[in-house]
C-alpha cells in the first residue's frame, strides 16, 4: 500500500504545463489497478495537445510502462510490469457491446480525455486494458508497446505484400516505427524523411528515404501519412495511384483545407488509423522485428518534464522518455 497520498506529475491546463508535487495518487476502483510509472513516453499527440489539439486538463501521457502496484481484483497481478490499452469505453453501449468499444462514444481515453494519464508517478487503468510484458523485453523497448500497435493496426487494414509500392509521408516518432513494421511485408517501401538523423536511421534499417522534391507522382500503391502537418494529405494524394489507398495517422491541432474531388474521381480509398493490438506489438518487440531503441534521443527525469516537452516539440526530434 501507498503511504502518502501525494504525487509528482505533470498538469495541462488552458495549454499550459506545469510540474506538479500536490496531486492525489489514484484510488483504483475493484476493476481497476494501480500502476505505479516506470518509463513514459512523449509523442506527437501529446505536443499537439499543449497546442490544443483537444480540450484536455489533467495529467497527459499515454504511453508506458509501469509495475502493478495494487489490484483489489486481480492481486495476482501484484508487481508484474505491464503496458495499457488506453481507450476506456463505457461497458454498456452498442459499441462496447460488439467489440468496439474503442470507439466509444463515451469512451475516456488515458491522458487525453477524462482520464489523467501517464505523466505523473502513478496511474490507473481497467485490468481489462493491462497486458502483461514478457521479462525479455526491457523497460526501454516496452514503452512503445502503444506506438507499435497503433503502427501495426495499419497491417490489420489494408492488405500489402511483397509487390505493393508502399509510401511513408513523415519519419517522425511514430514515421519510423510503422516503417519498421511495414518493412516485415517485404513490400517496395520508401519513406519521406526531412532531417539527416531520420535518414541515418533509415539508412540503418535498409529502408529507402526520399526527400519531398522526390515525391512519387501516382504510383503509390498505398501511402501512410504520418507527418503530423497538414499538408500531409495533399502529399499523400499527390503520390497515390488510382483505385489506391490512403491511410491517415497524423491528429494536430486546427483544420486542414482539402481538395477531396481528384480522391472521388481517382477511387482513392481513405482510411482513418488509430489504435492497434498490444500482442501483436509485444510480439514484434519480443523478436526484435522492430527496433525502437534507434528513436530514443533524450531520458528526463519527471521533475524535468517541461525542459523535456521543449526538447520533443523541436523539428525533427524523435522519442523523448519521462522517467519518475
Amino acid at each position: 500500500m501507498i503511504n502518502t497520498r501525494q504525487m509528482q506529475g505533470v498538469w495541462l491546463e488552458n495549454r499550459s504545463l506545469t510540474i506538479r508535487n500536490d496531486l492525489t495518487i489514484p484510488t483504483p476502483n475493484p476493476d481497476e489497478a494501480l500502476i505505479r510509472v516506470l518509463l513514459a513516453g512523449i509523442c506527437g499527440t501529446d505536443v499537439q495537445l499543449r497546442k490544443g489539439y483537444y480540450p484536455f486538463n489533467g495529467i497527459p501521457g499515454h504511453e508506458f510502462i509501469g509495475e502493478v502496484v495494487e489490484a483489489p481484483g486481480a492481486p495476482q497481478l501484484t508487481g508484474a510490469r505491464v503496458v495499457g490499452e488506453i481507450n476506456i469505453g463505457c461497458g454498456h453501449c452498442v459499441l462496447c457491446n460488439t467489440g468496439l468499444s474503442g470507439h466509444c462514444r463515451q469512451r475516456k481515453v488515458l491522458g487525453i480525455k477524462n482520464h489523467n494519464g501517464a505523466f505523473a508517478e502513478y496511474l490507473t487503468l481497467p485490468l481489462a486494458n493491462l497486458h502483461a510484458v514478457p521479462e525479455h523485453i526491457p523497460n526501454e523497448k516496452a514503452v512503445f508497446a502503444e506506438p507499435v500497435a497503433a503502427a501495426a493496426r495499419i497491417l490489420e487494414q489494408v492488405s500489402i505484400g511483397s509487390t505493393s509500392e508502399v509510401l511513408v509521408i513523415g519519419a517522425g516518432r511514430l514515421g519510423l516505427l510503422i516503417a519498421q513494421v511495414i518493412n516485415t511485408t517485404r513490400c517496395r517501401l520508401q519513406v519521406v524523411a526531412r532531417h539527416e538523423q531520420q535518414r541515418q536511421i533509415l539508412s540503418r534499417l535498409s529502408i529507402p528515404a526520399i526527400s519531398e522534391q522526390q515525391l512519387p507522382n501516382q504510383t503509390a500503391d498505398v501511402v501512410i501519412e504520418a507527418s503530423g502537418s497538414p499538408g500531409g494529405l495533399q502529399a499523400a494524394a499527390h503520390a497515390v495511384k488510382p483505385i489506391g489507398t490512403i491511410v491517415l495517422k497524423s491528429t494536430y491541432a486546427g483544420d486542414s483545407p482539402f481538395n477531396f474531388s481528384p480522391l472521388v474521381v481517382d477511387e482513392i480509398k481513405l482510411i482513418g488509423s488509430r489504435c492497434g493490438r498490444f500482442s501483436t506489438a509485444l510480439t514484434m518487440l519480443l523478436s526484435n522485428q522492430v527496433n525502437p531503441g534507434l528513436l530514443i534521443t533524450g531520458l528526463y527525469s519527471l521533475k524535468d518534464a517541461l525542459a523535456a516537452f521543449e526538447a520533443a516539440a523541436q523539428p525533427g526530434a524523435l522519442k523523448i522518455l519521462l522517467q519518475p
